[in-house]
């Protein structure tokens, strides 16, 4: 058996620093903050009835928060702070 060559190693994922180092993902922070307010807009809308059924409301709960820590604090903290109140109102709706 022949020994493999770097590029045949490369073919099975090991890296032997030949190969440029991948692109690290950094957000499009307005995408987040424009994909942040729309969920805002449509949670503070809610008036009688819920805007999501309860799995799309505990999807919308747990990544809020986490996209929204690609903003300035202080934005952040705003956004989390009203989408908080309208996840309350929302919480209840969806009790009922």
């Amino acid at each position: 058996m022949s020994n493999p060559t770097a590029s045949g190693l490369a073919q099975y994922g090991f890296d032997l620093g030949d190969s440029p180092a991948p692109a690290s993902y950094a957000p499009d922070i307005d995408e987040a903050r424009a994909e942040l307010r729309l969920v805002l807009a449509a949670a503070q809308d809610a008036g009688d009835e819920s805007p999501w059924d309860a799995r799309t409301f505990l999807y919308h709960k747990t990544v809020f928060p986490q996209m929204a820590r690609w903003l300035p604090d202080d934005e952040r903290d705003q956004l989390c702070f009203e989408f908080a109140q309208a996840a309350a109102h929302i919480e209840t709706l969806l009790a009922a």
